[in-house]
């Protein structure tokens, strides 16, 4: 359990939260249902066993942080607890509720202990992969997914080095690791990054399955052009091949000359590949404190709190930005 205060806001409670869930409890020495809920939220961070961190803040001696949050969700009576993840508070509830019910709140935003210990492993997983550790890389990202298998991260790094096998067998395996993300791709909202890798790994099977050998589209594209099909293949087998530039420099030939062709397939398949080639949107990072160095002051000489975490301005790789320029130029 940590005290809230103005020196230690932005690290203990904004910051915190980007690691792991932050439950904010506000209260006040006079306040006789706070005295009750206090022992109630220790027991259950004990329980919870670290899932989630138990914060404080005395209300009376750190107004600005509770009327701030207060005015935000509406709220006038305390104890009122604030539950924090990612740098943002989502969601708070008033009085002095039973464990019962604060466990139905908790386990709304704090993970399992399958989801943490799956993060643990997909962590562990990308670091052996980068080191060369492949073939163990995939053992811990399947033991990650068995534990959580809503753990997207696994299974988008399970599908990529599938793929980079590029065995029948490992494609077969690919297939399988995709299947929950197949109804993320269709319907009124289609999620980008299920999507991008379910299309690339669809492009690689069927070029692998009926796919005509590289000669044989290179000559037909050589006799024509506007071949769009040889050259969609074409851009499929380099893909196949981890060729993931010279499959965009491909699919960018038809998309400047003819961009609706195959209902937009080239379009979409592009910006499939430059998904899967992208990282994963960071997490906001967390503004300035409200009263530490560098904190600012209101004209009253009080403190200026930034309540929700500020988002992070991701450095762009190269290439992925160069072929970025290049589809948008092929388009407008």
């Amino acid at each position: 359990m940590i005290d809230i205060t103005y020196e230690n806001f932005e690290a203990d409670l904004i910051a915190a939260s980007m690691r792991q869930p932050v439950l904010l409890d506000i209260w006040a020495p006079w306040c006789g249902p706070c005295k009750q809920l206090g022992p109630v939220l220790e027991n259950l961070e004990a329980e919870y066993g670290g899932r989630f961190t138990l914060a404080k803040v005395n209300a009376d001696e750190y107004p600005e942080i509770s009327g701030q949050l207060s005015q935000m969700f509406g709220v006038r009576s305390i104890p009122f607890c604030v539950m924090f993840v990612g740098g943002q508070p989502v969601d708070g509830f008033v009085g002095a509720l039973p464990a019962e019910q604060i466990c139905g709140f908790l386990d709304k935003h704090v993970p399992s202990e399958g989801a943490v210990a799956a993060e643990a492993e997909v962590a562990q997983a990308e670091e052996m992969v980068a080191g060369g550790q492949t073939f163990g890389a995939v053992d811990m990202l399947l033991d990650a997914l068995e534990k959580d298998p809503n753990n997207d991260e696994a299974r988008y790094d399970l599908i990529a080095l599938m793929l980079a096998e590029g065995s029948d067998t490992a494609l077969q395996h690919a297939s399988l690791v995709a299947e929950p993300l197949r109804p993320r791709t269709s319907g009124p909202i289609v999620e980008a990054r299920p999507a991008a890798f379910v299309r690339v790994l669809d492009a690689v099977i069927a070029v692998r399955a009926e796919g005509r050998p590289l000669s044989t589209l290179q000559e037909a594209i050589a006799a024509n052009k506007r071949d769009f099909a040889a050259r969609f293949e074409l851009a499929s087998l380099h893909l196949a091949m981890g060729r993931n530039t010279e499959a965009m420099d491909e699919l960018l030939e038809i998309i400047m000359r003819d961009k609706a062709w195959g209902e937009e397939a080239p379009r979409k398949l592009y910006i499939g590949i430059l998904e899967t080639m992208s990282k994963p949107a960071p997490k906001p990072a967390a503004g300035r404190g409200p009263a530490g160095p560098g904190a600012g002051a209101a004209a009253d000489g009080k403190p200026k709190l930034e309540i929700a975490g500020k988002a992070e301005v991701p450095q762009g790789d190269p290439v992925i930005d160069a072929y970025r320029r290049k589809l948008s130029m092929a388009l407008f």
